[in-house]
This record gives C-alpha cells, sequence and structure tokens, in this order.
C-alpha cells in the first residue's frame, strides 16, 4: 500500500459518529494536517472492538487510516490523554464547537491554526466558569480561516480608524460604517468593542454582549440562516 493511501499516528479529535451498517461506524474526525476526514470505523460497535472506547469526542486522538476515496478506512485510534472531560454547559459548548467545523469547514481542507485554536478552545472550557469568550475567540478564529476575517480596526466606509466613543454599524459583506448619529435597524457595535474584538480581549460585559450578536450574525450568514441543533438545545435547556 502506497504512503499516498495510507496515514499513520496523525493528531486528530472526534467531532461525530453515526451507525454504518450493523456493527460499524462513520466518523467524522478533524486532523491537524489533513483538515476534516471521514472514516468508517470497521467493527467498532462491537462489545470487544478495540475502537469502541477510543472514539470520543473532545479527546485528543491518534488515528491511522488508509484509503484516498471519499470515506477512508480507520485502521487505529488511540487515546493521547491529557484534556478534561468536558461537562455541564462546557460539554453544550463542546457540541456547538462540533458542530461549527461540521458545518462550516470543507473536507480535506487543512487548518492547522485552526485545529491549535480548537485544542486550546476545548482546554479552556473544561476549567472555565464563563464560557462565553472561549466560544468569541473560536468564532473569530474559525471565521479567519474560512477567509472571512472581520474587519474592526477601520471604518469600511472612509477609511478612518475606529474610534471607541462611536458607535458603528456593521455590514456583512463590508465591515464597520460609522453612524454618524443616525439611527439604524441592523446590528449596532460600540467602536470599544471592535477594538476589544480585535485584541481578543472580552472582559468588557458589554464587549462580550455585542460580540455575541455580531458572531451569531456573521455565522448565521456563512450557514445561510440554517439553525444549528446545538444553539437550539441550549436555548431550550436555559428555559427550563
Amino acid at each position: 500500500m502506497s504512503a499516498r493511501a495510507r496515514q499513520d499516528n496523525q493528531q486528530a479529535y472526534v467531532l461525530h459518529t453515526y451507525a454504518f451498517r450493523e456493527t460499524s461506524l462513520v466518523v467524522e474526525a478533524f486532523t491537524r494536517a489533513h483538515g476534516r476526514i471521514a472514516m468508517v470505523a470497521r467493527g467498532a460497535k462491537r462489545p470487544r472492538s478495540a475502537m469502541r472506547g477510543s472514539l470520543m469526542a473532545f479527546q485528543p486522538l491518534s488515528l491511522s487510516w488508509s484509503g484516498r476515496g471519499e470515506m477512508r478506512l480507520l485502521l487505529r485510534a488511540e487515546w493521547q490523554g491529557g484534556q478534561p472531560r468536558l461537562q455541564g454547559t462546557a460539554l453544550l459548548c463542546g457540541f456547538y464547537l462540533n458542530e461549527l467545523l461540521l458545518k462550516l469547514l470543507p473536507r480535506e481542507d487543512a487548518h492547522e491554526q485552526l485545529f491549535l485554536d480548537y485544542q486550546a478552545a476545548l482546554a479552556r472550557l473544561a476549567p472555565d466558569v464563563e464560557p462565553g469568550a472561549v466560544l468569541r475567540r473560536f468564532e473569530k478564529a474559525l471565521l479567519r480561516e474560512l477567509g472571512y476575517a472581520l474587519v474592526l480596526d477601520r471604518d469600511s466606509a472612509s477609511g478612518a480608524p475606529i474610534d471607541p466613543q462611536r458607535s458603528y454599524a456593521y455590514e456583512l459583506e463590508r465591515g464597520p460604517v460609522a453612524l454618524n448619529g443616525a439611527s439604524h435597524a441592523g446590528l449596532v457595535l460600540s467602536g470599544q468593542t471592535l477594538l476589544d474584538i480585535a485584541r481578543d480581549d472580552y472582559s468588557n460585559p458589554q464587549t462580550l454582549q455585542q460580540t455575541k450578536a455580531l458572531m451569531r450574525l456573521l455565522i448565521s450568514h456563512r450557514l445561510e440562516q440554517k439553525p444549528l441543533n446545538s444553539r437550539r438545545i441550549f436555548e431550550e435547556l436555559q428555559q427550563l
């Protein structure tokens, strides 16, 4: 078997698994060197399968696979350890990150920096009391890696530097535009929020709140307004 057809000991995380035939699973994995890869794990549902206990979401894995088609054959999965298990709100946030990657990241499109950003987000989610800043950093990184980096330091209409004391409308395909005192029906952000996002500083409650609204707007646009299951579940739980 050629080296191109087989990959050994690749750093990866499981994003999602689903049943395939009676005893197998399809594994959607996010790998450091190859991006998002789909693989069949033959016999993984069997009680004595070596891979049964290894294919855990949010845990660092070493995966080996073969094949060149759209669906590869998973040969081995080994848990690498070191990541605390996500629980409660952090677990729901982890499912949200995975759903973003599944719905927005094309298969076999390598994004090593995004892999490291995802890894860092999981590490921060485990102990963090307030996960909002973790999610906002990752959303920003994901948009950047997909080619939709945010304009945060200048007025897209005039080219002037962002004034922290002014208010700006954020136009989807353009960026921030100063309101000059006029009312605006869409999303309005303070200049301070834009500058805080540029620094990844979410310590100001207003910045965190406005950034959440901005990221929801931008991600919904990239998803063509298709709903996210993880977001719906989280909102329903908050209403209980």
